[in-house]
Parts: C-alpha cells; structure tokens; sequence
C-alpha cells in the first residue's frame, strides 16, 4: 500500500509547516533575539525547530515579503536594519491610517467597544504607577491594534500590523525615560475621550497628532545614534546568534 500523500496535500502540509516556522522566527525577531542585522543561519534554525531546510527556506522567503528580513545574494538572509528615512515614512503613512481609524471609531464605535478602550485604558494607567514601561510598551501596542481591528476592515488591519512590525525594527525602547509614559497615557485618553464625543475629524486629529508625537520621540532619539541611510543589515560585520524558539 502506497502511504505517500498527495502531491497536493504535501504541498498544503509543507506550506502549513513553512507558516508555523516562518511565525515563530517573527516573534523572535520582533522580541529582540535576532537585533537588526543579524545573520540569520537556514541550517541553525531547521536544527532547532527539528524541520528540514526547506520550510525554513520558505519562511526566510515570507520574511522577506513582510519586510522584515533582507537577502543578499551570496551573502545570506539578515534582519531588516530600518534607516531614518525609512521610518520616517512608515510612521507618516501609520498616522494617516490612524486618522482614519479615529474618524470610524467616532462615527460607529458602539458602548461595549468604548467601554473596552477605557479598560485598556485603566490597565495602562497601572503600568504607569508600577513604572513598568514593558507592561506599558505592550499595552500600547495592543491599545492600538485593537482600535485598528474595531474598524472591522480587515485590508486595513492587514496593513497596519505590516507597517507596525517593521517600526519595531527601528524604534528603541523609549517609554521609560522620564515623564514619558504619563504624557502617553495621557494622548491615549485624548484620544478616547474625543471618539466618545463622536467628533470624527477630532478624533482623527487626536490620533493622527498622537502618532505624529511618537514619531518625534522616536526619531530625536534614534537620530544621535544611527545616521540616515545606515544600512548595516547587509553590508555591516553580521553575527549568528543562537536561535533559542519553539513552536
């Protein structure tokens, strides 16, 4: 009796395991495990993770389409190291998209959906008394990712959660300096209270200025220390750090 699969339903199973592996090289990517520019070895993860190279392979290739890895021909595949002028754009094109998220909420959003924001809300508050900016960092990002998902257009979501892990590339932990994550708890109210109003273009300010402010945080901060059109990701001294994932 032949057990071979299909050719399809191998096909559909060595996709499927390609997804799992290509996820979980994201999250180590997006935690910090494997800092911009890092080298990334085929043969390290498939021996890790207990697959062939081929899914790893593939995963490195949905990587790249996602925009958080490079290949260089000849050289390998490394992390995606974000310039100034990259991310300059990106959040440019983020506070557009949040502008509209603000309009839509502050048309359609319904009770149960504010009363959701205010408990995110409160739960950042606390991050702040406690001074945990990670609680805080994390908070943040699924504040508004939520807000985001709220709008029930999915293109868009599709789309913003690109635009957002390739942000993470660049932006450096800033929230815990001083007086940093009350004035960013505070925006997030704003933002909040002027969807509740039902205000739209309020509210889209609200978001789109907020956006704008983290851009100058950001950028003031990462611009003493990686000039623009940095691009060690490929041409830098790389290392191999050990991946340390599982599925």
């Amino acid at each position: 009796m032949n057990t071979s699969a299909h050719p399809t339903i191998a096909l559909l199973q060595s996709h499927s395991l390609a997804g799992v592996v290509q996820q979980s090289i994201e999250q180590a990517i997006l935690s910090g495990s494997y800092p911009p520019g890092a080298k990334l070895n085929e043969s390290i993860f498939a021996e890790q993770l207990g697959v062939s190279r081929g899914p790893v392979r593939e995963a490195f290739r949905m990587l790249d389409e996602a925009g958080l890895v490079r290949t260089a021909k000849n050289r390998g595949v490394f992390v995606r190291d974000i310039t100034l002028a990259e991310a300059a754009e990106i959040f440019e094109v983020r506070a557009a998209l949040e502008e509209m998220v603000g309009r839509t909420l502050a048309s359609h959003a319904n009770s149960a959906q504010l009363t959701e924001m205010n408990g995110m809300l409160d739960a950042m508050q606390q991050a702040v008394q406690a001074d945990n900016a990670d609680d805080y960092h994390q908070l943040n990002l699924q504040f508004h990712d939520r807000l985001v998902e709220m709008t029930g257009n999915g293109r868009l979501l599709a789309i913003y959660r690109k635009l957002i892990k390739e942000l993470s590339l660049f932006r450096r932990m800033n929230l815990g300096h001083t007086g940093a994550m009350p004035t960013s708890v505070q925006g997030h109210r704003q933002i909040v209270q002027t969807i509740t109003s039902g205000n739209a273009e309020l509210a889209g300010r609200a978001m789109a200025d907020h956006v704008q402010g983290s851009k100058q945080r950001t950028m003031g901060q990462d611009a003493q220390i990686q000039p623009s059109g940095h691009t060690s990701a490929i041409t830098g001294g790389n290392t191999e750090p050990q991946p340390n994932i599982k599925f």
